[in-house]
């Protein structure tokens, strides 16, 4: 084995996407307050596999009864996973938005920008700004 998975850690942005680390991928959703803003969620578009992403490039479309709104990367890299699933049951984002509704993983490129994101607490006290 030549990487060594370490422990997973959850970052957050100010746009309410969440990047959950396990060695050099990130799993990539929207927060669970970014679900609740949003309503019923009715179609989800991932990025396709190979997509090249740069941090806070729109990545994905998530649309609900209320609106339709691009789901940005957090991280730069290349996408190597889709949550196919959505296609057919995009409520899942509601229903699990931190777990089971993850749009996305991606082989992060550029490890230190993780710096710039929030943990968990930080996104607590910004969310009860908003």
């Amino acid at each position: 084995m030549s990487t060594k998975l370490t422990e997973q850690v959850t970052f957050y942005t100010e746009e309410h996407e969440w990047v959950t680390v396990h060695g050099e991928l990130g799993t990539v959703g929207i927060t669970k307050f970014a679900a609740d803003q949003l309503g019923d969620v009715v179609f989800v578009e991932t990025p396709e596999v190979g997509k090249v992403v740069k941090k806070g490039d729109d990545m994905a479309v998530v649309e609900s009864v209320k609106a339709a709104s691009d789901v940005y990367a957090p991280v730069s890299g290349e996408v190597v996973d889709a949550n196919a699933v959505l296609a057919d049951k995009p409520e899942t984002v509601n229903e699990h938005p931190e777990t089971e509704g993850w749009f996305c993983v991606i082989r992060l490129s550029h490890g230190e920008e993780l710096s710039g994101l929030m943990d968990k607490d930080a996104y607590m006290e910004f969310c009860k700004s908003l």
